[in-house]
């Protein structure tokens, strides 16, 4: 018999022998040895380690069953892998043990007694499930959320070759990427534009938003460890504008070594040189780690040949660019603490941003032109704190402070000398800023064998924005919500999750938002339902813009209502694994409806206002499968999303204009040979809607369909120190698009739309160096 085993049952004994001999002078005695006896027997870590590296392996898994009771539970490991089990465990022994984390195969175990014990998982395929925490009460897979949440994990991004939130995301179902050369990148999602979609940095809302939307090609992957997206409202969550769904952008807090550095290095024939880098520290209860880098382009046109040097500030028409030439600086530091079973921590960041656009040389002799400059600055401090106040309690505050500005500036530029002064023209000078003060905090209530779970929170926001086409050049918008949910389970495989949020707007009346989840466990299938309200709230933009010149008369409404949104899904996802074998299938659809559309429009005469008009419906179906074997992971499917004509009201046209979308992704990986190879494709249907002119003709507008893929090899060397990418973007050549009207004499024609910089061949090297 194992010696653990005996000890333990001489422990056993000797406290039974104490117990019986309470009334006698034995009883001290026999308490004292069996106290000082079994101290270690009776406290216990259990270390989870990767077979191949030796490394911690964090969040990690670990589901236990008494074999004397019958209770069940699971732990989450740590960042150094590990979890503790207290003394109370002891009164249930043996445990039944089951060991699983991503990536690995899993491992079984019985503890007859509690000491310190190392786990080592041997690594196997890849695997589909991952740890969220967007929306959570807590840590949790995917698969038992009672959300439908999309994982795009790090390993995708570098394989990709992604370098910014649009890189990543044009691969997405559901989403479809605008592009305007000047005000950045744009997404819809679930054929919802952009202004309708909340994207979140570790939880924190991002803010700048031009024409209502992010840019989301300012948002950089070089420090990123995941991405989440939940489709559909999480308002009750997040407040305002969480209506299509929600991207969190969770940056990397955490290291497996003491001490580790990086160094990335990226090239695009496009003309991207990128350069950024990483070091980190982490000692007992600390953790610090600083980041930054430069993104440098320097611009394209559609007959730029593929590789090419750019000449220095050309003076001729080639000048111009289709892209224009961009430079980025950003940095991030974050100094954290474990105090106890709460991570504390701080993260500031800055990022600051130049995009030249350079004019046509003027005629009749060319040799002067007008250049603008668009500089964006944002600077973001953020305080957190998250963790287990008790077994049963968990908190997750966050506090912040945001600031965004953006300023365009035009220049009358002289060519021959190079000489440029600030244009006297209206309009051609201006800034705009953003401060946002903002907390969040909940408090979360789970037992794993308790029915009934629950969080109740605070929401506070406090937005001002600065400029001269402000009313006033100065507004301020107030936010304070309290919110809160329910998880009730009848049963092991059915949740049940109310939830209800309540706000009070300085600047409008905030709606009162509901949301219903379900889901619903039977065997290899997992079932959702749910109904979620959501709003986008007036922005300061619509409720006090005021632009009036001799070529504008744009002014803000002070009396518009939120826009609100009903959300319908259902979705279905069969699972199963069979050794090295894992399959997946999913089917879903959705419906969303949005009332008080918020739209620019005709007031009376040249005056364009911002009112609540009309009614936006969208609804899809989405069908999506995966498999994994061994090495090997290929992931098919397509969606099929009608957005509504809002003319079928009053005339004799389709309800809903339906697009189609296909995406396929495939990767290898030649384990021994520390060798992966990685295909990304998408088709983007063709987009049809209806307009009415003038004359009150109804005309039909058409976006042609189009298709991107992407391809790449990545080898790493020197024990996964150094890692090389190399690889081809836009495969099929794709740079511009044409959106068509046909149906009216007044409204025939086409334009250009701007989608890809033609095929591109890029050069990744990553260098790594850690030290125990």
């Amino acid at each position: 018999m194992d010696l653990k085993i005996v000890f333990f049952l001489q422990c056993r004994l000797l406290t039974n022998v104490a117990i019986k001999n309470m009334n006698t002078k034995v009883f001290p005695i026999g308490l004292i040895l069996s106290l000082l006896g079994c101290h270690q027997v009776f406290s216990q870590t259990l270390t989870i380690l990767s077979v191949e590296e030796k490394e911690a392996i964090p969040q990690t898994h670990v589901l236990y069953k008494s074999l004397s009771t019958n209770s069940e539970g699971v732990f989450l490991s740590d960042d150094k892998g590990k979890i503790k089990l207290d003394s109370n465990f002891q009164t249930i022994l043996p445990l039944a043990l089951e060991i699983s984390s991503v990536g690995y195969q899993r491992h079984y175990d019985t503890l007859y007694i509690l000491s310190n014990k190392t786990y080592t998982l041997k690594s196997e395929a890849v695997v589909l499930n991952e740890v969220v925490i967007t929306a959570q009460y807590a840590a949790n897979s995917p698969e038992k959320s009672v959300h439908k949440i999309k994982i795009i994990d790090r390993k995708k991004i570098d394989l990709q070759g992604a370098q910014n939130l649009r890189d990543i995301l044009s691969n997405e179902m559901n989403v479809r990427i605008s592009q305007d050369n000047v005000l950045g990148s744009s997404m819809s999602l679930q054929g919802i534009s952009g202004q309708n979609v909340k994207i979140l940095i570790d939880g924190v809302p991002v803010i700048g938003r031009l024409d209502g939307n992010i840019d989301i090609s300012q948002i950089n992957l070089n420090n990123v460890e995941r991405i989440e997206i939940i489709e559909g409202p999480l308002s009750v969550n997040y407040g305002s504008d969480a209506l299509a769904g929600t991207i969190n952008v969770i940056t990397k807090k955490s290291q497996k070594r003491t001490f580790s550095s990086s160094l990335n290095a990226y090239y695009e024939t496009s003309g991207q040189y990128n350069l950024s880098g990483r070091i980190g520290y982490q000692k007992n209860k600390n953790t610090f780690s600083l980041s930054g880098g430069r993104n440098y382009f320097d611009g394209w046109q559609k007959n730029d040949p593929t590789f090419r040097v750019e000449k220095k500030s050309p003076a001729d028409s080639s000048r111009f660019k289709d892209w224009k030439p961009k430079e980025q600086y950003f940095a991030a530091l974050y100094l954290g603490r474990q105090m106890k079973e709460v991570q504390v921590g701080y993260t500031g960041d800055v990022f600051f941003e130049k995009i030249t656009n350079r004019g046509t040389p003027r005629a009749p002799y060319s040799e002067t032109a007008f250049d603008d400059y668009y500089r964006t600055a944002r600077i973001n401090h953020t305080l957190s704190a998250n963790g287990k106040l008790s077994k049963n309690f968990n908190i997750n505050v966050i506090g912040s402070y945001n600031y965004f500005r953006r300023t365009k500036n035009t220049y009358f530029k002289d060519l021959t000398n190079l000489n440029e002064t600030l244009s006297t023209n209206s309009g051609d000078q201006d800034t705009t800023k953003f401060k946002t003060l903002m907390s969040r905090g909940s408090v979360s209530y789970t037992k794993d064998s308790a029915a009934l779970h629950f969080e109740w929170g605070y929401d506070l926001n406090n937005e001002t924005g600065y400029g001269a086409r402000i009313k006033d050049t100065k507004q301020t918008i107030g936010d304070y919500a309290a919110f809160g949910s329910i998880e009730y389970s009848p049963a092991k495989s059915l949740v049940i999750r109310p939830g209800l949020r309540y706000a009070y707007n300085t600047a409008y009346d905030a709606p009162l938002i509901p949301s219903l989840n379900i889901r619903y466990i039977l065997k290899e299938f997992t079932f959702r339902g749910s109904y979620a309200k959501g709003f986008r709230a007036p922005s300061v933009k619509d409720l006090y813009f005021y632009f009036v010149d001799i070529n504008h008369n744009i002014v803000g409404n002070e009396n518009l209502q939120a826009e609100s949104s009903n959300n319908f899904s259902l979705s279905t996802v069969w699972q199963k694994k069979q050794q090295q074998r894992v399959y997946k299938v999913e089917l879903s659809a959705f419906h969303n409806q949005i009332k008080n559309l918020i739209t620019l429009a005709l007031l009376s005469g040249t005056e364009y206002t911002y009112t609540n008009i009309g009614t936006y419906k969208t609804q899809g179906l989405n069908l999506n499968t995966e498999l994994a074997i061994k090495h090997l992971k290929f992931v098919i499917g397509g969606s099929y999303i009608g957005r509504y004509n809002i003319l079928s009201e009053t005339s004799d046209i389709e309800t809903y204009s339906y697009s189609p979308e296909v995406r396929s992704n495939m990767i290898y990986e030649f384990k021994k040979a520390n060798l992966s190879v990685a295909l990304f494709y998408k088709y983007n249907g063709a987009s049809n809607a209806f307009a009415m002119d003038t004359d009150d003709n109804i005309y039909q507008t058409t976006i042609q369909a189009y298709s991107m893929a992407d391809l790449s090899i990545t080898k790493s060397f020197w024990q996964k120190r150094i890692g090389l990418t190399l690889g081809s973007k836009n495969l099929f050549d794709v740079k511009n698009i044409t959106g068509s009207s046909s149906g009216s004499a007044h409204a025939a024609g086409s334009n250009s739309l701007s989608v890809g910089m033609g095929r591109t061949y890029f050069l990744k090297l990553d260098l790594l160096i850690n030290s125990n």
